[in-house]
């Protein structure tokens, strides 16, 4: 495995270091008290103290059990809950609580759901939009196993952007992601356009998984040529020992370069660094994309 660089210990460190800020203590406890989960914690983001401290976070909707095992994912696998009727109020309340402008909310995968739990994306950001006029809504949604009526469903929502991560370059599906398939992640993507191209999408793209540079240059121009807006470009980090090795740190230099290289494939908005997360400076990545 390659050696873990020293800056990236140091961010790590200064960012749970936020977690002992007060406004991060409040955060976690509003989210705590309302029973909500956050893929900050399922998915052990490094980001985690800097967003709490900021009154942001990442809601997880439906649970925190996903369906599928992908190898580099840190949220549990098991047989799922029933989804929680509940939950939408709740997200919606915490929100307008918070005072948030642009909300993100995931999901695990719930191929138990007939839906993929479609219904219940579409009413969290309807309940969002009704608690807090003129927030910004980005639903960030699994595949739904292609199922093209859910993804219809979600878009009932009005978000304003539609969001889902096609995570890594297509060779890598087959020992990374069990379960998903590369076209059909695209093909969300695509769809959304055809249904609703005023609504901007976004996909996200870890790095250091053991991906070629020429099938990435493929990657970053699949997503541009299936309607993709918005690009998030991150470094993968191993959640533990158990998981998929990082094969590659990318230098800050080389993340620069590769957003630079997305910006030419005709991406509007686009952040691309280390730390960088889907969800990470959502809605300033969506107002780039507006102003531009």
């Amino acid at each position: 495995m390659t050696q873990f660089p020293k800056w990236i210990v140091d961010e790590v460190r200064l960012n749970k270091a936020g977690l002992r800020a007060s406004a991060a203590a409040a955060t976690a406890a509003d989210l705590a008290g309302n029973g909500l989960h956050t893929v900050c914690d399922e998915a052990r983001c490094p980001n985690k103290g800097k967003c709490f401290a900021e009154g942001e976070a990442t809601f997880l909707i439906l649970g925190d059990i996903c369906t599928r095992r992908c190898g580099f994912c840190a949220v549990k696998k098991a047989a799922p809950l029933p989804a929680d009727p509940g939950e939408p109020l709740r997200v919606a309340g915490l929100c307008r609580k918070w005072g948030l402008k642009h909300a993100v909310f995931t999901s695990p995968t719930r191929d138990d759901l007939p839906d993929g739990g479609a219904a219940h994306f579409a009413e969290t950001g309807l309940l969002i939009k009704q608690l807090s006029p003129g927030i910004r809504t980005e639903p960030l949604i699994p595949d739904f196993s292609g199922d093209i009526k859910a993804l219809e469903t979600v878009l009932t929502s009005e978000p304003d952007v539609l969001a889902h991560n096609i995570e890594m370059v297509s060779g890598l599906y087959p020992g990374a992601r069990a379960g998903a398939d590369y076209g059909r992640s695209l093909r969300v993507i695509s769809n959304s356009k055809k249904l609703r191209p005023d609504i901007l999408t976004k996909s996200g793209i870890m790095l250091g998984l053991g991906e070629k540079p020429h099938e990435l240059s493929r990657a970053l121009g699949d997503l541009a040529a299936s309607g993709c807006d918005l690009l998030t470009l991150g470094q993968y980090l191993a959640p533990s020992k158990a998981h998929r090795p990082v094969e590659k740190y990318y230098t800050e230099d080389e993340f620069a370069l590769w957003g630079e290289k997305a910006g030419e494939a005709g991406f509007k908005a686009v952040l691309s660094g280390p730390l960088v997360r889907s969800s990470y400076r959502a809605g300033a990545l969506y107002l780039k994309a507006v102003r531009s």
